[in-house]
């Protein structure tokens, strides 16, 4: 587990960013966290590192469920699960298929249903006010289910280390 911390917006898609110089076709990465925690943010600070066309419009996709983005190095599927309510419907919008066909999928929500998105990376937000109450603060958690990320593990760590929580 890596443990790191935003100090603002912009902290957050930088981070996004130097995380997303290091996946492959095919990697799944899951944002969890409340409401509000940061997860958009994210994935368009991941999308700018990919190198997603500034008019690629990357926004939740939370009615469309998919958002597609094929202007980077590798496409991105972009999902948002909040308003599904079982795995079958998870299951249906055929993520793990499209990981298995070469794209990168980012998936906000992603923590309800982690059995159907098969090995992924975990990038888990949460706000957390610093001393004067600044609600820009994230405390965030990298974590990996399965073993796609054992050989890249340390890369990953060294790229974050600007944002690491104990520095």
């Amino acid at each position: 587990m890596i443990d790191l911390r935003s100090h603002s917006v912009a902290d957050t898609c930088a981070m996004a960013a130097a995380l997303s110089r290091l996946v492959r076709p095919g990697d799944v990465i899951v944002l969890s966290g409340e409401m509000g925690a940061g997860k958009t943010a994210f994935a368009r600070g991941f999308a700018d590192g990919l190198g997603v066309a500034a008019d690629d419009h990357v926004a939740s996709p939370t009615f469309n469920l998919v958002h597609v983005h094929e202007s980077g190095r590798v496409p991105l599927h972009h999902a948002d699960l909040h308003r599904l309510t079982s795995t079958g419907e998870v299951a249906d919008l055929g993520l793990r298929e499209s990981a298995d066909l070469g794209a990168v999928v980012l998936v906000e929500w992603g923590d309800m249903a982690p059995d159907v998105l098969g090995d992924h990376l975990v990038v888990a937000l949460e706000a957390d006010p610093d001393d004067d109450g600044s609600l820009d603060e994230r405390a965030v958690t990298v974590s990996v289910v399965g073993h796609g990320w054992d050989q890249r593990w340390e890369r990953l760590r060294s790229a974050l280390t600007d944002w690491m929580a104990a520095r």
